[in-house]
């Protein structure tokens, strides 16, 4: 039966992978191999030999003589399996529910075209300086607002400064190097750091303290090249446009970022799940953006407005900002964590953990992990490892994987979230990034990789 389920999770995703080949949404395969690789475990649960317990991170003494059924709730193979699906589903949902808050958050503040006021911060008419701009932005803003946020934004304030597509396509390239190292150093900066920061593997100042200097030479060192490369050299001329500044933006711009900055601080003083946090600062944004949106409502807008009326809703932004988020992300994650899980709970992934531990030096597997994630998801990658190894919290090889897998997909277009969704916004070919940009972020994933484990060294 475990043979069974290896192979559902490795055709499930080959079809993850085949995506935009197949043009089937990858949630679907998700979903699909998290449904079936349970109910496999539910079937074949009788003769299962060893099972995982997640919460001590060992395997199950005597697991394999215990009833299938037991009296008056006494050990049993089905108590763990049910205990061991409610603790995944917990584990889970505590990071889905902490993504759907900031993105919330984050579709509140565009409601209000708060990122343009980003727009109105560049004067530069040079190109080399425009690079360097979006690039230490990316940088910093997917610290903040995620890494595939940040290239969502940067990529649509680029087109109103950039005119000719085929010049907004090296841009693309170095803001998805620079978003997806901003994104490694921040525990709300990547979904991967997230696990691990929620999973209680990294702590916020630790991972912000080993990770900024590598995460920031894996942007400044493709930056640097390319400043010197002839797409970024001359002058652009901005495109004419009629640009309407929406009242408040800049205030739900700041206020939107203070709130996310804030979860953090909120873990740190409370001990509180992060996801807590995130759900105050939804509430505060949302009460803001609220009060706002009442002030500038006009009977005008009344008498228009009938079928949201109608659904009780009116302009409501928080309902237009939960209307707008991915679920579809949502719900992948959701597939992907849970069949990642079940594979943990049989011991396969804490065994497979094991034997690589045996077989090669544990850093020499982070940098490959790396590689992978330029191929394979980085979402399972970081979750197996963290199934693989009984280590500490703040452990170094946490916060490698971290770093490793939030910037080796940078290498591959297909590798990160933020490559796929620029992939699809400037119809970038895997072919084109392949030959012009993942020499750059090859470099700049080396750099990094080799200075973290300098300092560790010392």
């Amino acid at each position: 039966m475990e043979l069974a389920i290896i192979i559902v999770f490795i055709l499930g995703y080959l079809f993850i992978t085949l995506e935009h080949t197949i043009k089937i949404d990858k949630l679907v395969p998700a979903l699909l191999m998290m449904s079936i690789s349970w109910a496999l475990i539910a079937f074949g649960l009788e003769n299962f030999t060893e099972w995982f317990d997640s919460s001590n991170h060992k395997l199950v003494d005597g697991f394999k003589n215990l009833p299938h059924h037991s009296e008056n709730h006494g050990g049993s193979k089905t108590s763990w399996f049910e205990n061991s699906l409610l603790h995944h589903f917990g584990k889970t949902c505590e990071i889905l529910i902490f993504l759907i808050g900031a993105m919330t958050i984050v579709e509140i503040i565009d409601h209000f075209n708060g990122f343009a006021t980003i727009k109105g911060f560049i004067r530069t008419k040079k190109k080399s300086i425009l690079l360097w701009i979006m690039c230490i932005l990316a940088f910093i803003l997917s610290a903040i607002i995620d890494n595939l946020t940040a290239t969502i934004v940067l990529i649509t304030i680029l087109r109103k400064l950039i005119k000719e597509s085929k010049d907004r396509l090296w841009f693309a390239g170095l803001i998805i190097i620079a978003a997806n190292a901003g994104g490694a150093w921040s525990p709300i900066g990547d979904v991967t750091t997230t696990m691990l920061w929620m999973g209680k593997k990294v702590s916020t100042f630790e991972l912000i303290k080993l990770l900024i200097l590598p995460s920031f030479l894996c942007m400044i060192v493709p930056t640097t090249i390319a400043s010197f490369l002839k797409p970024f050299k001359g002058e652009f001329t901005p495109p004419d446009e009629d640009s309407k500044e929406v009242k408040h933006g800049s205030t739900m711009l700041y206020l939107g970022l203070l709130a996310i900055v804030f979860v953090p601080i909120f873990k740190t003083v409370t001990h509180l799940p992060p996801y807590v946090g995130m759900m105050l600062s939804l509430a505060v944004v949302s009460l803001v953006a609220e009060i706002l949106s009442a002030r500038q409502f006009s009977l005008n807008q009344l008498s228009t407005s009938r079928n949201d009326e109608i659904s009780g809703h009116s302009s409501s932004p928080i309902f237009r900002a939960l209307s707008k988020i991915e679920m579809p992300s949502i719900l992948f994650f959701l597939g992907i964590l849970m069949t990642v899980a079940a594979l943990e709970s049989l011991g396969i992934v804490f065994n497979l953990g094991n034997s690589v531990q045996k077989a090669i030096p544990i850093n020499i597997f982070v940098i490959l992990l790396g590689a992978g994630s330029a191929i394979i998801d980085n979402v399972p990658l970081v979750a197996a490892s963290m199934g693989m190894f009984d280590l500490e919290l703040d452990n170094p090889v946490w916060h490698f994987i971290a770093y490793s897998a939030g910037t080796g997909g940078s290498m591959l277009i297909i590798g990160s979230a933020a490559g796929v969704v620029a992939m699809g916004m400037e119809k970038i070919s895997f072919f084109w990034y392949f030959k012009n940009i993942a020499w750059l972020a090859t470099l700049g994933y080396l750099t990094g990789a080799c200075s973290f484990l300098l300092f560790q060294s010392i």
